[in-house]
């Protein structure tokens, strides 16, 4: 393995974070100060690093960060009235409700309450119709830095093969509008495959770029693909290992089957998951931005 072959997230994310300094010194100078509240329910473990590690960013950069946590028995109309409360709090430009949610909460209706210019997830209904024609809003987080990440390495996806291993409405949806639209950078043929794809290898093997977000360690192996491919692996999985944590994250990707035929590969971790984070904080800034 080289560094040539490696797609840096820690890298990507340290230029965004650059450059959104003067966004935020701009933003300072007219007395407006960019505010995301993340709402947390219950006590995942996964989920609780993902917020610490999301508001120690946003404060390091300057920007109020705060959250709301709420047990996991907590009622869906006591989550929708804080939602609410936020949507009229002046302070807060996003709100991010972290999930997965319990069981007994219905996940859509609490996007739905978020008011859509302050969804800096994206997730919200009217703001997925704005990416689907073309003129994003918010673009979700984790497809969105997958984009930035190759506009950084100056991957152009022009009149490329690319397949999306995935359908979730948080990464393989809207990645595959993404890299389908007729905008710089993009302009790719996209396939999207899932778990229910038949002879999933034909539509890999053919691949430029091979997007995964199939939650299954080490799922794509080397005889799937072609030489000289482009992976971005989203997997961030948890395998059971005998070192003194217990475990190992590795990817949807599997790294030693595959290096030697990829031109450019994202590592987990640090690959898409420090690029997550950064367009959250640039979501947050958009929105200040634009109705701050």
């Amino acid at each position: 393995m080289t560094d040539a072959k490696i797609l840096s997230g820690k890298d990507t994310a340290q230029a965004v974070y650059h450059d959104l300094n003067n966004r935020i010194i701009s933003l300072a100078d007219k007395n407006i100060r960019p505010g995301l509240c993340v709402v947390l329910i219950g006590d995942d473990p996964a989920s609780q690093i993902y917020v610490r590690t999301k508001t120690k960013k946003l404060r390091s950069l300057g920007l109020l960060s705060e959250s709301i946590l709420l047990p996991s028995n907590v009622k869906e109309k006591k989550v929708i009235k804080i939602i609410n409360d936020l949507n009229n709090d002046s302070k807060y430009h996003g709100i991010l409700v972290q999930f997965p949610l319990p069981d007994h909460i219905t996940t859509q209706n609490i996007i739905n309450s978020i008011k859509p210019e302050k969804d800096v997830d994206g997730f919200h209904p009217e703001n997925v119709g704005w990416l689907s024609i073309g003129k994003p809003r918010f673009i979700p987080c984790t497809p969105k830095g997958i984009m930035r990440i190759l506009d950084h390495y100056n991957i152009d996806l022009n009149g490329k093969n690319i397949v999306v291993i995935g359908r979730s409405n948080i990464v393989g949806r809207p990645i595959s509008i993404l890299t389908s639209l007729n905008s710089q950078g993009a302009n790719g043929t996209c396939t999207i495959c899932h778990s229910r794809t038949k002879n999933i290898e034909k539509f890999t093997i053919n691949a430029d770029v091979i997007i995964t977000a199939i939650g299954r360690p080490n799922y794509l192996k080397g005889d799937m693909i072609k030489s000289g491919v482009v992976l971005i692996d989203v997997g961030i999985n948890r395998v059971n290992s005998d070192n003194e944590k217990g475990y190992v994250i590795v990817g949807d990707v599997d790294w030693d089957s595959v290096i030697d035929k990829v031109s450019l590969i994202t590592p987990v971790p640090g690959g898409v998951g420090p690029m997550t984070i950064a367009m959250l904080v640039e979501n947050t800034i958009e929105a200040a931005e634009k109705f701050g």
